[in-house]
Formats: C-alpha cells, sequence, structure tokens
C-alpha cells in the first residue's frame, strides 16, 4: 500500500461581510499567511462543508477585541442552537452557562482546550450538552479562532437520574430510603435558611410486631402494612419534614424546630394519632404500635449521619419502655464501646482469652464445701479487666453467648477432672454451670451436656446446671424437654435469681428442679429488711414443701450465715466464705476445708 502526503488546500473563512481569513499547510499544520486570491472563495467553508463531517453540532468562533462572532457553522449546530447570538452579549438561548463568558474566558486564557456542561429547558425536558473548545490558528488583525462542538447527553443525563432515583429511594413506598433521607437532610440544611435559634430533629419510628404480622399473613399483606404506615405517617407531617423508610419496619422523620423540642413532642402525637385507628389486612383489623426514639441538633455543624444513629440508638430503648425516648449524650459512645467489646470477646473465645473462677458453695450446718460455682472472667489486653455484668449482656446480644456457654461447660467439667487426678480420687464436690436463656433457645444443650461429662469422664451427679426463671418463661415446653433430658443425664438443676422475676407455683411444680437460689438482694439485707427477712422465710419454706433444696447468695457475714443455718437453709455462697478464685486456689480452699466442721 502507498500511503500519500496529504496536504490542506488554502481556503477562505467568509461570511457575508466577515474578515477574509485562510489556512495553508502541509499533514494537519496550519499556515497564517493570507491569501487574497477570489478564486479560492470556491473552496471556502460552507455549511456543507468540513464541520458537516462531524456527527455533532460544531461551529468556528472568532473572537477579537472583546466581540465574538459564529463565523462557521454545521446544520447540527443551527438544529441544536437556533438562536445563538453573533455578537458579545449574546448567549445559547436557554442555558444556565452563558455562551460569551465561556468563549471569553477561554481567549483570555493559556488553555488549548476547555470542556464543561450546558443545562436548557427542552421541550421535553432539560437538555444537556457536552460542550468543548479548542483553538485554531489565529486569523488576521488579531482574531482569535475557536472551535465549538457540543454533544447532546440528555438521554444519558435522563438514564442517571433515574438509576440515583433508585438508589436513593425505596421500591415499595417510593420515600427516600437512608441514603437519600441522608442526602434530603444535606440538601435542607444547605440550601435551606435557618436562624441561628432553629434545629432540628430526626424521629426514627419503628413498628412493633411487624415480623409477627409477616409470619402470620405473609409479606404481601406486611408490604400492604408498611404503604399503608407511610402514607399515615405522611400526612401527619407539616410541609417541609422529610420522611424516609430507612430500614424493612423502620421510618425517619427529618423535622425542622422552630420552637424547640415542643415541635418534636406534636410530630410524635400526631404520629401515634394517625396509627392509633386500626389497619384493614386480610378482613383483620391490625392495629398498629410503633416505637419512637427522637435525636435534636441544635448545631449547624452536626454530622446528619450521627443524628439519623442517635435517633436509631433511641428507637431501641424505646422498643423496651414503650414510650417516647429522647436520646441522651453519650448512647453512641457505649454502642462503640459495646461493639468493640463483642469484637473483642470473639477473639478472646477463639484464642483462649478467658478463664474460669470458682467460687466454693458450703454446707451451712457441717462447713464443708459442697461444690464451685464456675464463672467466666476477662482480662482483655485492650479493655483491661472486664466485668462479667457487662461482657455477659454483649455476649447475649451478639449470639456469642452460646460459644461462651459451651466454653464455660467444658472447662468447668476438665477442670473437676484434673481435681480428680491431682487428688488421685474422684473429690467430693461438684460444679455448678449458669445455662443462658439464649443458649438453651439456640444450642442443643443436653447432647453438649453429655459430651462435655463423657470427654471429661465426670459423672452427671457432680454437675448442676444454673438457669434463671427467664429461660423457663421464653419456652416453657422447650424447658421442660431440655431439663427433663438433663435429668436423664444425672444432672442437677437448680433456679438461680429465684424471686426476682415471674416465677409461679405451677412452674415450679411441674419442672425437674432440684434447687433453688435465693437472690442476694434479699439475702444480704434481711437482718436489716424485716420484708427481705419475710421474702426469704416465704423462699425456705416454699422450697421445704416442694422438696427442693435451697442455696442463699449474698452471703457475707458471720450473722447472717448463722441466721440462715437456724432456719434450715441447705448451702450458702458469699464474701463471708470466699470470692471466686482460680482454679488451683479453689482446689487449695477445698483441701484446707476439708471435713471443717463449723460455719
Amino acid at each position: 500500500m502507498i500511503l500519500q502526503k496529504f496536504t490542506f488546500v488554502p481556503y477562505l473563512v467568509c461570511m457575508d461581510g466577515m474578515p477574509v481569513r485562510s489556512w495553508t499547510g502541509e499533514s494537519a499544520d496550519f499556515d497564517a499567511a493570507p491569501v487574497h486570491a477570489p478564486a479560492e472563495k470556491a473552496i471556502a467553508f460552507q455549511r456543507v462543508g468540513w464541520l458537516d463531517a462531524l456527527p455533532h453540532a460544531a461551529a468556528i468562533v472568532s473572537v477579537r477585541d472583546g466581540d465574538f462572532h459564529i463565523e462557521q457553522s454545521n446544520d447540527l449546530f443551527a438544529a441544536a442552537f437556533p438562536d445563538a447570538g453573533v455578537s458579545k452579549g449574546r448567549s445559547i438561548a436557554g442555558t444556565d452557562t452563558s455562551w460569551d463568558d465561556r468563549i471569553l474566558e477561554f481567549q483570555a486564557s493559556d488553555r488549548t482546550s476547555d470542556s464543561f456542561e450546558i443545562r436548557r429547558d427542552g421541550k421535553l425536558g432539560p437538555e444537556f450538552l457536552a460542550c468543548n473548545l479548542g483553538r485554531l490558528p489565529n486569523g488576521p488583525n488579531g482574531a482569535v479562532h475557536l472551535l465549538f462542538t457540543a454533544i447532546d447527553r440528555s438521554s444519558e443525563r435522563q438514564t442517571e437520574r433515574n438509576l440515583r432515583r433508585e438508589l436513593l429511594s425505596d421500591s415499595l413506598t417510593a420515600l427516600p430510603n437512608r441514603t437519600g433521607f441522608g442526602e434530603e437532610i444535606d440538601d435542607r440544611l444547605s440550601n435551606g435558611h435557618w436562624p441561628p435559634e432553629c434545629g432540628y430533629a430526626v424521629l426514627a419510628v419503628d413498628l412493633v410486631r411487624f415480623s409477627r404480622i409477616n409470619e402470620s399473613l405473609g409479606p404481601l399483606a406486611g408490604d400492604e402494612l408498611i404503604i399503608t404506615v407511610a402514607k399515615r405517617l405522611k400526612s401527619s407531617l407539616r410541609q417541609g419534614d422529610v420522611l424516609a423508610r430507612i430500614g424493612g419496619n423502620e421510618f425517619a422523620i427529618f423535622a425542622r424546630l422552630n420552637n424547640g423540642l415542643s415541635d418534636a413532642l406534636h410530630i410524635v402525637q400526631r404520629i401515634n394519632d394517625s396509627l392509633s385507628v386500626p389497619i384493614r389486612l386480610s378482613n383483620l383489623q391490625i392495629g398498629v404500635d410503633c416505637a419512637i426514639g427522637c435525636a435534636l441538633s441544635n448545631t449547624p455543624g452536626d454530622d446528619p449521619d450521627d443524628i439519623v444513629r442517635q435517633a436509631q440508638s433511641s428507637v431501641k430503648v424505646a422498643k423496651k419502655t414503650g414510650k417516647l425516648e429522647i436520646y441522651r449524650v453519650g448512647a453512641l459512645k457505649e454502642a462503640h464501646h459495646r461493639f468493640t467489646m463483642e469484637s473483642r470477646l470473639r477473639e478472646a473465645l477463639a484464642n483462649g482469652g478467658l478463664t474460669l473462677a470458682f467460687q466454693p458453695l458450703v454446707h451451712l450446718r457441717t462447713g464443708e464445701v459442697t461444690g464451685f460455682e464456675a464463672l467466666a472472667r476477662w482480662e482483655d489486653p485492650e479493655l483491661g479487666e472486664v466485668m462479667p455484668t457487662e461482657f455477659i449482656p454483649v455476649a447475649e446480644e451478639s449470639g456469642l453467648i452460646v460459644p461462651l456457654g459451651r466454653w464455660a461447660l467444658y472447662e468447668a467439667v476438665q477442670t473437676l477432672a484434673r481435681w480428680d487426678r491431682a487428688h488421685g480420687e474422684a473429690l467430693p464436690v461438684g460444679v455448678n454451670v449458669n445455662l443462658s436463656a439464649i443458649q438453651m433457645a439456640r444450642d442443643d444443650v443436653p447432647s453438649i451436656v453429655e459430651e462435655a461429662l463423657r470427654f471429661g469422664g465426670i459423672s452427671g451427679t457432680r454437675l448442676t446446671i444454673e438457669l434463671t426463671e427467664s429461660a423457663i418463661i421464653a419456652d416453657p415446653e422447650k424447658a421442660r424437654h431440655v431439663l427433663g433430658a438433663l435429668k436423664g443425664l444425672d444432672v442437677s438443676i437448680a433456679m438461680d435469681d429465684f424471686g426476682t422475676g415471674f416465677s409461679n407455683l405451677a412452674s415450679l411444680q411441674s419442672l425437674p428442679l432440684d434447687s433453688l437460689k435465693i437472690d442476694r438482694s434479699f439475702v444480704s439485707g434481711m437482718l436489716m429488711d424485716r420484708d427481705k427477712d419475710a421474702i426469704v422465710r416465704a423462699i425456705l419454706s416454699l422450697a421445704d414443701s416442694l422438696d427442693l433444696n435451697v442455696t442463699a447468695e449474698g452471703i457475707e457475714t458471720q450473722a447472717l450465715a448463722q441466721t440462715l443455718q437456724k432456719l434450715r437453709c441447705w448451702q450458702g455462697q458469699g464474701y463471708y466464705f470466699a470470692q471466686a478464685m482460680p482454679e488451683q486456689a479453689a482446689y487449695d480452699y477445698w483441701r484446707a476445708r476439708w471435713n471443717f466442721e463449723t460455719v
């Protein structure tokens, strides 16, 4: 193939009454030398000339002495800009970016090209044009020539808007979603007029028992309920308030507060009124209950995302209390601390970072140590010593209570086995292990207990499982099944913290219990409080009638131990005897008190 070198023939840029400028050159180089031959007008740019070869609107613009002229354009440009001006001060019609200002700004710069987008109102809606400016060789008398092109991006922008609308809105209710809600708040704060004393509130509204409706009536009924609730909530808001659906059954409201908290309380009242009328679903009248949490902001610099999280934190509390909850300072910090604790606890369980401590259980009549209660202890490298009252609730909330409970059971049984080996025979003591209500619901407790006993070579008679009343109340039938299976392994069952929950005589009579543990809140103050003394005596009498042993927690003085002994309480536990001790210290404690006769 023979490659030829193409040259541009001289041409004129001419229009009626306009200056004449010609370019010559080889390859793509322009020569600015003027040519005055009239015969060359025949090859000058015309509207059907080279610009018409471009697939988009294009024009050549000349600029001189602060004036600019459209010297040449193609048909697409004429169609796109029918009212384009030919002198300074005229702009492309309907645009929000001044045509002349952009040209003059570019001409005065040293840039070789520039790109920008202009928007204008078209017959079918907003139109968007991606524009480019590029330099051409200068004309006579110092005129600057520029090449202007414009590409229609309207369909692309419309597609982007539609996609963005889908990303920022909830498909079921057409309300803003969590992301869209944040952008709506930013827009209100950035573009709205906010007096210095004006604040705003974010209300989180959670539909209570929504999952039960889904389970009983199906997801379509649940969707219908969400749509109806969204309409009612929207009708209860003021102009300018923003309603969003930020979760499956959770809504959020952004409200400007002209009168402080009272405005938020009025909105809450209207929300409750709008939801007070039952909703008809599948020929059923459904009452809708909601929990509402509120977070307030009086500082323009507050991060809206933080305010939304504060409202969500408050609504969790509202679901427990059943009333409106206003965010209190420090709640988010507490939530972050709990999240950090959960992460560290997960790591500790995986890497053996927890230990067991053992608090002795003492026979009040003979003074012998009959057993030990196994208690989890956690010393974290970052958090330091973390008390069980802190990490046990976190474990229950996160589901880590199941592996934690398994670990405690296996470790307690293995401790008994090590003590037996150190003593040369089985010790006459047992171990008590706590069982969480969540573990009872989620885990196969009988199988785990059986495996732990078999692996440790320990008889079931030496293991006592302690459970609270909540573990039984949550699912009484499953509790009976689990406890019955444990009794089949010869494991003893103790009800912990008795008297603090909702026990009834029917449950005590029907469950295979062996002992009750009186909560320390009654025991520790019984010598000075007649009511607590009466409660302790009543529990002892009840246990005696049901043939159950009783363990008193919180014994801290000799007088208290002797009083409980006279009341024929079977077993005691507390600081008067000993605090919880490490494994070796507990073994030494038992050996020191072996055959000890007095309390």
